[in-house]
């Protein structure tokens, strides 16, 4: 059932759980991702960056194809179409594309372009009933291309925005994409507890979800975060599953080599990870 994030969102803050976003890259994520989604009962967002949906042969494909599934596997539960870090005219362009959500993705901008565009993109959404995600604070690590360092969020910033109408906020806590180093020094409360009273009943968006402790993810989860995005651990675990495949030879005994088999354990893998994900969030039967 596709849907904007608004009230999953809504939900999740009032009942203070987190919704997961888990990124897609191709058929086998998606119908992992979707038929977990069912079992678990959970409400979920389907994020897509601009460099995964350009790889899956463009926004129109990939909503097209979300559309489809989500019919056809039968879901009932909650399900957003989210585009993951959007610039200015990816916005748009997933909006043409028929996604329920957007995510534009300012911080790497001057704050007074970034609240601007913001401003626009609010207003579009609301018109189409669209949820609209925004950022402050770069993320750690890289993302398509865009380079953060983790820097925390100015609270006052996060309010500005806030107060623009937006769905959630995305706002740098310390946290990074990709693996953590061994010296990361983990989430900074301190920041994430100003940014929430200043900012209020906002639903708080954490990224970079993969590595951060249960016992952080919780905690942030606690103190306002409703939404939590998972990627590189799905990509680590199929990677694993796919390897051990073909290390063991099962690719070589039968038709082990159709990509239906090769690929299947990399599918079980990511809807293992997925419901191991949704546990920890608490939205198993929130939806």
């Amino acid at each position: 059932m596709l849907v904007s994030a608004k009230e999953m969102m809504q939900k999740a803050a009032a009942g203070h759980y987190a919704v997961g976003q888990f990124n897609i890259n191709n058929l086998e994520w998606t119908k992992a991702i979707l038929l977990t989604a069912e079992e678990c009962k959970s409400p979920v967002i389907l994020g897509v960056s601009e460099g995964a949906g350009k790889y899956m042969c463009g926004f129109e494909t990939v909503a097209a194809m979300v559309k489809a599934m989500d019919k056809s596997l039968g879901i009932t539960v909650p399900v957003a179409l989210h585009l993951d870090h959007g610039t200015y005219d990816g916005c748009y362009k997933c909006i043409k594309a028929g996604f329920t959500s957007i995510m534009f993705d300012g911080s790497s901008l001057a704050f007074e372009d970034n609240l601007n565009k913001t401003t626009e993109l609010v207003h579009v959404a609301e018109q189409l009933g669209l949820s609209l995600e925004a950022e402050v604070g770069s993320i750690g690590g890289e993302e398509d291309g865009v380079v953060g360092m983790g820097e925390c969020a100015d609270p006052k910033e996060c309010k500005t925005i806030a107060d623009l109408g937006v769905t959630m906020l995305a706002a740098g806590i310390g946290n990074i994409h990709g693996v953590y180093p061994e010296n990361w020094p983990g989430l900074s409360f301190e920041t994430l507890e100003a940014i929430k009273a200043a900012v209020g009943d906002m639903p708080l968006v954490l990224h970079g979800g993969t590595g951060i402790p249960d016992e952080q993810v919780k905690k942030a989860i606690d103190m306002g975060v409703a939404k939590v995005n998972v990627n590189t651990e799905c990509q680590l675990v199929f990677r694993d599953a796919t390897r051990a495949y073909v290390e063991a030879g099962k690719d070589q005994q039968g038709k082990g080599f159709d990509p239906r088999k090769l690929l299947a354990p990399g599918f079980e893998a990511i809807k293992v990870k997925v419901k191991e994900k949704m546990e920890l969030f608490g939205s198993v039967g929130k939806a």
